[in-house]
């Protein structure tokens, strides 16, 4: 059996990354832009993978939770309300000798400089949020910003959702989308950028019912990360004490992923009880209250919500799945992605591909496999053993050749397993269902 490495080094992660089409750095023939990352044609299926699994398990697979897109650009009266505006903020630095700047509450010493060791200057307040104008006049009136967060536009779409549905408490409301922070600095990969995404859940319920909620979800996440394929003894709960918790949060967990740079934040549970309703209601003057029929009341909703970062998940995910031992007394660099999320689930070989009647039999298999299951590759370059290598190197978790034997003897194809290297022989006919068990 395959003995795992478990010491990956983040430079061999990202140059997988980037060596088989996962990740690329944003706008790299012109040097890049520090915080900006583009997905490859493996890393957006991976992407998507992730998406439309969070998707079906939290929201279409339940009848208690309401699918929204919420615009990026919102009034800023929005921000004014959430807090946003005042206290979206990060402790900023700067070296008096180099000029360059730090984010002070991620220092050793904020006195001085990590990179010349240089004096540092007193820390002072940096609002995060990307400011834009909208329309043609810039004024205080024009002033709008790139969200920095997806949870407000559920917020705001609270009453549109009642007034459409008229859904019984508790429900939620979810969100895929895009949120922008101008970090001061940006690090470790895609782990803290500029741009990125999140899978947000604002699931409101009676004030009184919160804590029960609260450990619902709890367990809701950490069933989410085991469908992941994440370690649970690489995940590890932080209660946030209570001088850190943000503004509007009376109670918050987060959930640390063992990176290799460290152990650091993957997800976060948040119970933010009335506060963004009862702010937006009087900010707004729209009532976003809540009828209780049976007990004939009206009272505000409170809000337990998690948040999942896309970029996070990915990022994890595939730290997990890196994994280097040797396989024929060579060592090989496999991703051990769980079949559901693997970009590629089967990659179809013909032996040799100067050989026409093997290429057409391997098209053929090739053809149905994707009518069935989409994520398929041909692939004829190179080697039988370099498309092996390749194949471990993107996650594929079974390839298909069609030899000699198959045209010429038995219909079979030859199967090898990623995970062992383990090779069987299935006949062409029962290739579909073989697969279906498999995946």
């Amino acid at each position: 059996m395959a003995k795992k490495e478990t010491n990956a080094k983040m430079e061999d992660i990202i140059s997988l990354c980037k060596r088989r089409g996962f990740i690329y750095q944003g706008s790299e023939i012109y040097g890049g832009l520090a915080g900006t990352w583009d997905y490859g044609p493996l890393g957006i299926t991976l992407k998507n993978n992730i998406r439309n699994l969070w998707w079906k398990t939290f929201v279409t697979d339940r009848e208690d939770m309401y699918g929204i897109d919420a615009a990026i650009l919102m009034n800023q009266k929005v921000w004014k309300a959430s807090g946003h505006v005042a206290t979206f903020s990060d402790p900023l630095v700067e070296c008096k000798k180099c000029k360059k700047r730090f984010r002070a509450d991620q220092l050793e010493n904020d006195k001085k400089c990590p990179e010349c060791g240089g004096e540092l200057g007193e820390a002072r307040q940096f609002n995060m949020m990307f400011q834009t104008h909208v329309g043609p006049v810039q004024n205080d009136e024009s002033i709008s910003y790139l969200r920095p967060e997806t949870a407000q536009g559920m917020f705001v779409n609270y009453k549109n959702v009642m007034d459409s549905f008229h859904p019984k408490l508790p429900f939620g409301l979810a969100q895929i989308g895009k949120a922008f922070r101008n970090e001061i600095a940006p690090r470790d990969f895609t782990f803290r950028s500029r741009e990125f995404e999140q899978m947000e859940i604002e699931y409101f319920l009676k004030g009184a019912d919160w804590k029960e909620v609260f450990e619902y979800w709890r367990k809701q996440m950490w069933a989410w990360m085991e469908s992941l394929g994440l370690s649970k003894n690489h995940i590890h709960e932080l209660e946030v004490p209570a001088e850190k918790l943000a503004h509007y949060s009376k109670r918050t967990i987060d959930f640390e992923y063992d990176f290799p740079f460290g152990l650091n934040e993957l997800y976060g549970l948040a119970y933010r009880t009335d506060f963004d309703l009862k702010n937006h209601s009087e900010a707004s003057g729209v009532t976003l209250d809540y009828l209780d029929e049976e007990a004939k009341e009206r009272f505000t909703p409170h809000c337990v919500e998690p948040t999942f970062g896309v970029d996070r998940s990915i990022l994890a995910v595939i730290c997990e799945a890196y994994t280097e031992d040797e396989l024929g007394g060579e060592k090989r660099i496999f991703m051990k992605f769980k079949p559901a999320l693997a970009p590629v689930k089967v990659a179809v070989f013909p032996l040799l591909k100067n050989k026409p009647e093997l290429v057409k039999k391997a098209r053929e298999v090739y053809a149905a496999l994707k009518k069935e299951f989409g994520a398929v590759m041909f692939d004829d370059n190179g080697n039988i053993g370099k498309r092996y290598r390749r194949q471990d190197e993107i996650g594929t978790p079974y390839c298909v050749t069609v030899d000699f034997e198959t045209i010429e003897k038995d219909n079979c194809v030859t199967v090898r397993d990623r995970d062992t290297g383990n090779q069987e022989r299935v006949k062409i006919e029962d290739l579909l269902n073989h697969f279906k068990k498999a995946l």
